[in-house]
């Protein structure tokens, strides 16, 4: 067990140690407004987090700044050393820290909360082993010229991770950006920064002062005078496509990369020689339900064949029945909570525009649970929405809830049509057992991330990241951080 993760004796104490305070130039710095953070699954208080300013912004960029030229004069392999042994301490206190996450997410600890822990770490070491690979090429120009190029460090990244899984978010943004030498600055989600603060200081265990920074505060405050920083020469973005809209107006203002991972509405198809029953548990696990649906990747949209379309709906009702929904730290719960009382509202909004629709069909599954300690007013049930037109709202817009669109389907130029009429291209889904099905849809579907008979979250070595408004670049492979971590500079040496 690491020093810091040796010093908290439950989850409880962890929230109490981060009350007001920033991780800055390896300190706990002490701030004196903060902000609330509740536990959605009881509607309590958790405890307070920094509400970060301007001032305390440029405070942790300015230890970014002084830590920069040292940690990118490091060896990129003992770069890489130090991230993968975070990424080992990260996975030796995971209890802990899925607690934490669970309490503040809402999300339930077996079927969320350990594995997102588990992946985080993952990344880390994942990322920790490409330290060699940031090297460059020699270019055969002249026999009497020796010229190449050479990849460096950008200087201080500024990254802004969500609550929906905010430490996987998280390592995806800080593991390359730090292997590639560069010092951050992360920007927790003030709905859920808690578990960010303990997995950041376990890592920050392992590296120089000042190299990885955390604040804490709200968008316009905190956000805001991160991305308008000028000593912030790199953006990298999560969350939603009205922030991200913002974020990359500011990042031009500047003339900085930025790399925005938004939102979608991915389409699942499921053609007629598909077996059923995978295509149910991969509309149950691409849904992200167990999430309660709070994924830019969750399958949202799903086509089914009409020869398949009655027994998958009475096939997935039934497993959606058969989830629990209940205390997230519960050891029995399927499905905890929705993030906050804005979100609910959100989806319940959209669920009752379903409710108005002439022709349209609301599905509800599972029950609601029970209990005094919990509070139901962010609790969901998973619900699915049928026979709505495709113009409708729900069938085009990010609910970002545990709501799924099902509709039917019998030719295939008009569903693959119908998939690729939307404004976001994130991810996509084909359950087929043709090969030449699967081969022609995959190349059709205007998806950066595209499966078939699968629909797995994000896998460290997988490049990952959407076309049109769902961002721009990639994560999770090498491409990811030499693309968005380094720069590429050119070298002509005359050799006579």
């Amino acid at each position: 067990m690491t020093q810091i993760a040796s010093t908290f004796p439950d989850s409880q104490a962890v929230t109490a140690a981060y009350r007001n305070l920033n991780l800055v130039g390896g300190k706990r710095v002490p701030v004196s407004t903060g902000l609330d953070v509740l536990n959605p699954a009881t509607g309590a208080v958790l405890g307070q987090a920094a509400a970060s300013g301007a001032e305390e912004t440029g405070a942790a960029v300015a230890a970014a700044k002084e830590a920069f030229p040292a940690w990118g004069a490091t060896p990129a392999r003992e770069r890489g050393k130090a991230v993968a042994a975070a990424g080992r301490a990260l996975l030796e206190n995971f209890e802990l820290v899925a607690q934490v996450l669970a309490r503040e997410t809402g999300k339930a600890i077996r079927t969320e909360c350990r594995g997102e822990v588990k992946t985080a770490a993952d990344i880390l070491e994942f990322y920790g082993g490409l330290g060699s690979e940031l090297k460059g090429e020699t270019i055969p120009f002249s026999p009497n010229m020796l010229t190449m190029t050479t990849r460096e460090p950008l200087g201080v990244v500024g990254a802004i991770v969500p609550w929906n899984v905010p430490l996987v978010l998280m390592m995806l943004k800080i593991a390359p950006a730090l292997v590639a030498g560069n010092t951050v600055v992360v920007k927790a989600s003030e709905e859920a920064p808690f578990a960010t603060y303990l997995a950041a200081e376990i890592v920050m265990e392992f590296l120089p002062a000042g190299v990885l920074n955390v604040i804490n505060g709200n968008g316009p405050d905190c956000g805001a005078a991160l991305t308008a920083h000028p000593d912030v020469a790199k953006i990298t973005f999560t969350g939603s496509e009205a922030v991200g809209e913002t974020v990359y107006k500011a990042a031009a203002e500047r003339i900085v990369p930025v790399s925005l991972e938004l939102g979608g509405k991915s389409p699942m198809i499921v053609c007629d020689d598909a077996n059923l029953d995978k295509a149910v548990a991969g509309a149950i696990s691409g849904m992200r339900f167990t999430r309660q649906g709070q994924s830019c990747t969750a399958s949202s949209r799903i086509y089914v064949h009409e020869s398949l379309y009655e027994p998958f709906l009475k096939a997935l009702t039934d497993a959606l029945n058969a989830l629990k929904i209940g205390d997230p730290l519960d050891e029995e719960t399927d499905i905890g909570t929705i993030i906050n009382a804005k979100q609910a509202a959100v989806v319940d909004d959209y669920v009752a525009q379903a409710e108005a629709a002439k022709g349209a069909t609301v599905i509800r599954c599972g029950q609601m649970p029970e209990g005094t300690t919990l509070s139901l007013d962010l609790f969901a049930l998973p619900t699915l929405l049928l026979d709505l037109p495709e113009d409708h709202p729900c069938v085009q817009n990010e609910i970002f809830g545990p709501v799924a669109v099902v509709q039917k389907w019998s030719d295939y130029e008009d569903v693959i049509a119908k998939a690729n009429d939307s404004r976001y291209g994130l991810a996509a889904t084909v359950w087929t057992e043709t090969l030449s099905t699967a081969l022609d849809a995959t190349s059709r579907l205007n998806a950066g991330y595209v499966q078939v008979n699968q629909n797995l979250t994000i896998q460290p070595n997988v490049s990952y990241g959407g076309f049109g408004r769902s961002g721009l670049g990639k994560e999770a492979s090498l491409e990811a951080m030499l693309a968005h971590f380094t720069r590429s500079k050119t070298i002509v040496i005359a050799m006579d």
